[in-house]
């Protein structure tokens, strides 16, 4: 949370002092005798539309990297108990969905990766903590099985650590995942 706080901080430091340097009016010299002899540069006034038009884009996309970073919530799963497995299918498409997914200690889990994008930093996935790195074909379903014995967050990425995700292995108590789910869903 603290580090979403200082990358907020920053960007409107940053805003600040664009729109500080934008509205500043630079030293204006007269280039008029260095426009006749044609080795200096010429101000060219923009219209007012173009200006506005420049500034609300700016805004727009500063404000897109705000929500994106700071304000988008992540998509919670729990997976399923289907025979003594824990399992749950995350779709591969510009990042994992779900990327926080709950499951128990003490239980195998597998995790259906199906991958649909086709960029080169989602080829493969990477679980460090369970020392597995799979390749994961574009259009395909990739199972990936392994048994967390304590509880904790594990963290996944794909081959570039560009796309992130966790797995929550809570202690087998119903009531614990619905409130691992529920600060999962609340958390930024």
């Amino acid at each position: 949370m603290l580090r979403y706080r200082k990358f907020t901080l920053s960007s409107l430091a940053t805003l600040g002092l664009l729109i500080a340097m934008a509205t500043a009016s630079p030293a204006q010299t007269t280039h008029d005798a260095t426009a006749e002899s044609g080795s200096g540069f010429r101000r060219i006034e923009q219209p007012l539309w173009t200006k506005a038009l420049v500034t609300t884009g700016g805004l727009g996309l500063i404000g897109l990297e705000l929500w994106w970073f700071v304000l988008s919530q992540p998509k919670t799963g729990k997976a399923k108990n289907q025979d003594g497995v824990q399992e749950i299918t995350v779709t591969v498409d510009g990042g994992y969905e779900p990327n926080q997914i709950v499951v128990q200690a003490g239980l195998p889990v597998r995790l259906n990766f199906h991958r649909t994008d086709p960029s080169s930093c989602l080829e493969e996935v990477r679980f460090p903590d369970f020392r597995i790195v799979k390749a994961l074909p574009v259009n395909q379903t990739t199972a990936i099985e392994f048994t967390p014995s304590e509880p904790g967050r594990y963290e996944f990425a794909c081959g570039m650590n560009m796309f992130r995700g966790t797995v929550e292995v809570v202690d087998d108590s119903t009531k614990t995942i619905s409130s691992h789910m529920a600060t999962a869903a609340k958390s930024p």
